[in-house]
């Protein structure tokens, strides 16, 4: 069974620092591209970062570039999110997601055509 598990939410002051993990099971991360997603309160989910498997590119959301970092551990099959300088505005459930390039890539666009899972609570207060 091919499953996400997000992890490593929490509540943070502004400033300070996150790393949220992404484990996979049922099929090794190596194989596709991989993205990180939020949802905050009363907004249309979005992406954040996503790593290219092609050539390990990533690519970042205007909104976190230079403070948010993508990376993948494959002999862990898990993926991370380090979050530094976090802002209020960061605030919402974080998601990751796996899928072929095509597929990764629409899913950054039409993040609203994304099936989500059980992500992880970021909580920033001011």
């Amino acid at each position: 069974e091919v499953q996400l598990q997000a992890s490593g939410g929490g509540l943070v002051q502004a400033g300070g620092s996150l790393r949220l993990s992404c484990a996979a099971s049922g099929f090794t991360f190596d194989d596709y591209a991989i993205g990180w997603f939020r949802q905050a309160p009363g907004k249309e989910c979005e992406g954040v970062s996503f790593m290219l498997n092609s050539d390990r590119s990533t690519h970042y959301a205007d909104s976190v570039k230079g403070r948010f970092t993508i990376s993948s551990d494959n002999a862990k099959n898990t993926v991370y999110l380090q979050m530094n300088s976090l802002k209020p505005e960061d605030t919402a459930v974080y998601y990751c997601a796996a899928d072929t390039k095509e597929r990764l890539l629409r899913l950054w666009v039409f993040p609203t055509e994304g099936t989500w899972g059980q992500g992880t609570l970021v909580t920033v207060s001011s």
